[in-house]
């Protein structure tokens, strides 16, 4: 019998759509692709799958954009692809979550349109946050409301001709609810319900602290975007609309949840979201934002277990995702030697695991997969990369599709001769599942024995930890029987007394080697 909730101590792998695995020969990932590799994530222990954006939408931001909240986009299939989908997932023991994006829709939603044909102050635009401009304060002309930015480059303001101007915190095909129009509140309210009757988990919330801005509409002037209570985030009156979420959510049998994306300035304001009433997790991304060291990792993990104590909610671990640089990539610096960011990765895998809460792994992790830095311009398509004039790189390097088999692209991916949506090198042919799968010293191999493990262990782990004394360089935890030993040093420690149950790379007799870690257990 599970003793706590599912998702407190699940492992979920992320599912970009796009790029997991192509069914129908179009060069994208598709629902039916996912049905076809669900062995592959039941053979690699995990525990749920997150999938990101699968509905209608122009994809100026990968999906991110929805057109319809109620349906499958036609080239990653139907609700009856979908439907199959859940069935087939949960007939695997794996759960399904998937993303709602409340803070923007695609300029193509019915709604935007009806926004856009109507005139200013007519009840259509209300459903939106329109604005008129203001003066500039030389030229005289008029100016943006405010000077709030897009994420994505430029300003956070589009004017249309008849002179008002819309937000968008993001690219301007992504304009922003006005989440004080009460019909916009009940439609996400029914869009919940809709997919909770057709079986989903749960529900990773795209933006979540952004949904109301500031009525007064004040300048920035410097302030960090994502202050709480500022003009931009993590205003009061979002909390809210969880509350009503969460109570959508317990109608439902089978313990369905719901997990924030949440950026705030400190432990403080992410708890504000993890209130018995409100939200079940919330990311806690600093982890993926740490360089290799003990002592930032430690800080890290800290700080993170301390914000959610106070109401007993469990923390959330990620190490790589669709909006990240890989860690493996990451792990290269400042020491560029070949294959220490396999290494690196290897051993913060182990760390991932042995902490309290739940681990949310990005696909293709398993496989060792390195960032795609060398992408050519033209098949870039992230809007940041566009908005910027490719001065940044935007996240397509993240997001090429999966190899699966084979020795040339498209990899398994798509049917042979097919290409895929963003090229993929030729260098990853020895990184295939295919590949890997065969030889007992790969990552993917390195994955299903480190998740297996957990999961046998998980039942006898306490939900806190001890922090054991250990060098420099290194970090030493207990959780009940596990000890946790990682070496971020490049030489040789000596670990703590215990029998080693799996290591990161062969002990050096009985010391840890730099660049490792090691799970023990007894004294």
């Amino acid at each position: 019998m599970r003793r706590i909730p599912w998702w407190r101590d699940a492992v979920v792998y992320e599912v970009y759509v796009r790029s997991f695995a192509d069914s129908d020969g179009n060069g994208e990932g598709d629902l039916q692709g996912i049905r076809s590799r669900l062995g592959h994530l039941r053979d690699l222990g995990v525990d749920a799958l997150w999938l990101t954006p699968f509905y209608p939408s122009p994809l100026a931001d990968g999906g991110y954009d929805v057109a319809d909240y109620r349906d499958v986009d036609p080239r990653f299939g139907t609700l009856h692809d979908f439907d199959a989908l859940v069935s087939d997932a949960h007939d695997h023991g794996i759960r399904l979550i998937v993303d709602i994006v409340p803070n923007h829709s695609s300029d193509r939603h019915r709604w935007f349109r009806e926004a856009l044909a109507a005139p200013p102050g007519a009840p259509a635009r209300s459903r939106y946050v329109f604005r008129p401009g203001k003066p500039g304060e030389r030229s005289g002309e008029e100016g943006p409301p405010n000077d709030w930015p897009s994420a994505f480059g430029g300003p956070a303001w589009t004017r249309l001709d008849d002179g008002e101007w819309y937000l968008h915190l993001y690219a301007p095909e992504q304009p922003d609810f006005n989440w004080r129009d009460p019909e916009v509140r009940h439609e996400f309210e029914d869009v919940l319900r809709f997919w909770l009757d057709r079986g989903v988990d749960g529900f990773r919330i795209d933006v979540a602290a952004g949904l109301f801005k500031d009525e007064s509409f004040h300048d920035l002037g410097g302030q960090n975007r994502r202050v709480l209570n500022g003009p931009m985030y993590s205003r009061p009156e979002v909390h809210e609309v969880y509350r009503k979420w969460r109570q959508i959510l317990d109608e439902y049998d089978g313990e369905r949840m719901a997990i924030g994306e949440v950026w705030t300035d400190g432990p403080e304001d992410l708890a504000l979201y993890l209130r018995p009433d409100e939200l079940h997790q919330v990311f806690q991304f600093d982890l993926q934002l740490a360089p290799w060291s003990a002592t930032a990792f430690r800080d890290v993990i800290v700080a993170a277990l301390k914000a959610v104590a106070p109401i007993g909610a469990a923390p959330t671990w990620v190490l790589s995702s669709h909006d990240s640089i890989r860690h493996v990539t990451r792990y290269e610096q400042p020491v560029s030697v070949p294959g220490i960011g396999l290494a690196r990765a290897r051993a913060a895998l182990l760390m991932l695991l042995a902490l309290p809460g739940s681990a949310y792994l990005y696909q293709g992790e398993e496989l060792g997969l390195p960032e795609v830095t060398d992408l050519p311009g033209e098949a870039r398509q992230d809007p940041i990369w566009k908005r910027t004039n490719g001065e940044l790189a935007g996240r397509d390097g993240c997001r090429v599709p999966l190899p699966w088999s084979g020795s040339a692209e498209p990899f398994g991916f798509s049917p042979d001769r097919v290409r895929p949506w963003l090229p993929m090198p030729e260098r990853w042919a020895p990184l295939t599942a295919e590949a890997q799968a065969a030889d007992p010293s790969s990552m993917l191999t390195w994955y299903r024995d480190a998740l297996g493990l957990r999961r046998r262990l998980r039942d006898d782990l306490p939900d806190d930890l001890e922090w054991l004394d250990s060098p420099d360089t290194t970090l030493f935890f207990s959780r009940g029987p596990l000890t946790c030993a990682l070496n971020c040093g490049e030489n040789p420690v000596r670990p703590p007394a215990g029998t080693p149950l799996l290591t990161s790379t062969p002990l050096y007799g009985d010391l840890l080697p730099g660049n490792a870690a090691a799970w023990l257990t007894g004294p």
